[in-house]
């Protein structure tokens, strides 16, 4: 389409015709001197095109722009509506902790997950806490009663034949809100629906599980033993999630990490520029 030298009519300036025009604004001379106007915008208001199938053009552009427009008004309108359930999410959270003043410092879990199980643990996004080996509930799935809204469970594995010191991480999941490890019979801790990261094989071969973990007796012994799970310092968490951040760069990978990570410490109270460095056992060498 070119508009140079079309006639125009202006409701003030009469008639005129197109000298220069871009996608944002339309020099128009008429007797009394040059005007520029913002283009497509200044048509269907005050500004006319003569010719049918000009105008026909321009009005198309406008209904374009329009609904633009209106679409970015609405992704914008998204944006503040997300923003503020968020933000009602987070009083609700913090009016949870105020009838829960006490959180247990070693409320996370670690779970070994075998070759055979890590893609049906990432499409279902649970994980099994294991059998009780003995005593009066031998045989039955384990119960982590430490394990609250406030968990993550760590998913960790290690290829065969490869020493201890190279298990890796997988991914780490919040616990569903409605999860009370106590009262768990079939064994499974379910993830919540948003807070669940997954890393990819080459973030998972930066990510050492003994890099954080560290046994109270032992520790400088990274020996895992033949359980499903171990109990893992909300600390550690932390800083594994706080690692994670710092590994992404692609914007909506970082957003989200950081995002958990914001919410994990705030659910278990942890104050971010006080985390120190790991001190696990593999950082002890």
């Amino acid at each position: 389409m070119n508009l140079i030298n079309e006639q125009v009519i202006h409701q003030s300036f009469g008639e005129g015709s197109v000298i220069e025009y871009t996608d944002s604004f339309i020099e128009i001379h008429f007797d009394s001197g040059n005007r520029k106007f913002i283009f497509p915008n200044a048509f269907g208001t005050y500004l006319t095109l003569i010719d049918k199938s000009a105008a026909d053009s321009v009005k198309r552009m406008n209904q374009q722009r329009e609904e633009k427009e209106h679409k970015q008004k609405e992704l914008e309108l998204e944006k503040e509506n997300i923003l503020r359930r968020a933000e009602k999410q987070r009083f609700l959270q913090e009016e949870k902790l105020k009838y829960n003043p006490k959180i247990h410092p070693i409320s996370q879990a670690a779970f070994w997950c075998k070759s055979e199980e890590k893609n049906k643990i990432f499409t279902e996004w649970r994980v099994f806490t294991g059998l009780t080996k003995r005593g009066y509930n031998e045989g039955k799935p384990n119960k982590l009663i430490r394990i609250h809204q406030n968990s993550a469970c760590l998913l960790t594995s290690i290829d065969p034949g490869m020493p201890e010191k190279d298990r890796r991480i997988l991914g780490v999941y919040m616990v569903n809100e409605a999860f009370t490890g106590k009262l768990c019979e079939d064994g499974y801790i379910t993830a919540h629906p948003e807070y669940r990261l997954r890393l990819s094989e080459e973030e998972s071969k930066k990510m050492f599980f003994w890099n954080y973990y560290a046994s109270e007796k032992y520790p400088n012994n990274m020996k895992w033993n033949t359980g499903k799970h171990y109990y893992f310092d909300n600390i550690w968490m932390a800083q594994i999630l706080r690692d994670i951040v710092s590994m992404k760069n692609e914007t909506q990978e970082l957003e989200f990490a950081q995002h958990f990570f914001d919410h994990f410490c705030l659910m278990n109270r942890i104050e971010k520029k006080e985390l120190q460095k790991p001190n696990g056992a593999l950082m002890r060498i």
